[in-house]
């Protein structure tokens, strides 16, 4: 376990728009940004500082136990717990920084990450493949919702193991090895587990540990960034769980 620094504003603004950056920056009381996210006067701080753990996972190969959240986020605006997407941020920083030209990111959190996919839609440098609940918040990331590189597959609440191991298998596993990835870079949310009070699916510890082993045997490389899971009694479980899964 180590700390990291917080991400410059210069790395951050390859993903977000510094006027959205300059707004967060300047919160002095608490503040609802949207319907489901409040910022006070260290939230900008405390934003730097997820995505610097982010920048530190992709440096070590390792997971950042981050909060806030990001992959709601588009470079304008807060969305869903998310201020800055910290995954996105990681991503251009493996390509500016350490050289790597081409990114996958896979994100199994239960809720789409419209976030991430605004911020690389017209980015053939980035595949983005999201597993998720649908239909469900934030409403994005239907059948019809996907281009060259962004893999949608939306699930019917009640998945569990095999439903998302099968779309792992047939889907997004075909799609990244076509692409070639150099790094995986995971959104690892576990509000997709059976006892998650957010959503409706079935995931258990052992499905989470399998989708990290089969990310990370996608690329030479790979790192994983908190998201959602919203159970504490189950979250350290499933993220030891997902550690093991990284490293077989």
């Amino acid at each position: 376990m180590i700390e990291a620094a917080p991400a410059s504003r210069e790395r951050v603004e390859r993903c977000h728009d510094a006027d959205y950056l300059d707004r967060l920056a300047a919160i002095e009381v608490p503040t609802l940004l949207d319907p489901d996210t409040v910022a006070s006067e260290t939230s900008y701080e405390a934003a730097l500082l997820a995505a610097g753990c982010a920048l530190a996972a992709v440096e070590r190969g390792g997971f950042a136990l981050v909060r806030p959240p990001g992959h709601h986020a588009p470079p304008d605006r807060a969305m869903g717990f998310c201020l800055v997407n910290n995954i996105a941020v990681a991503a251009r920083f493996a390509q500016a920084e350490l050289g790597l030209d081409r990114v996958a990111i896979v994100d199994w959190d239960v809720h789409h990450g419209n976030g991430t996919q605004d911020i690389f839609w017209d980015d053939r440098s980035v595949l983005f493949a999201s597993l998720h609940q649908w239909p469900f918040y934030p409403g994005t990331g239907g059948p019809d919702d996907g281009n060259e590189t962004t893999v949608n597959v939306p699930l019917p609440a009640g998945a569990g193991d095999d439903e998302y191991l099968r779309a792992f298998g047939e889907l997004v596993e075909p799609a990244i090895r076509a692409f070639e990835a150099e790094l995986v870079l995971v959104s690892a949310g576990f509000d997709a587990h059976v006892d998650d009070p957010l959503a409706g699916m079935r995931v258990t510890v052992d499905g989470f540990r399998e989708l990290a082993r089969r990310s990370a045997a996608l690329a030479p490389r790979v790192a994983a960034v908190l998201e959602g899971g919203y159970d504490p009694r189950t979250l350290p479980s499933l993220v030891r769980a997902a550690l093991a899964g990284f490293q077989e």
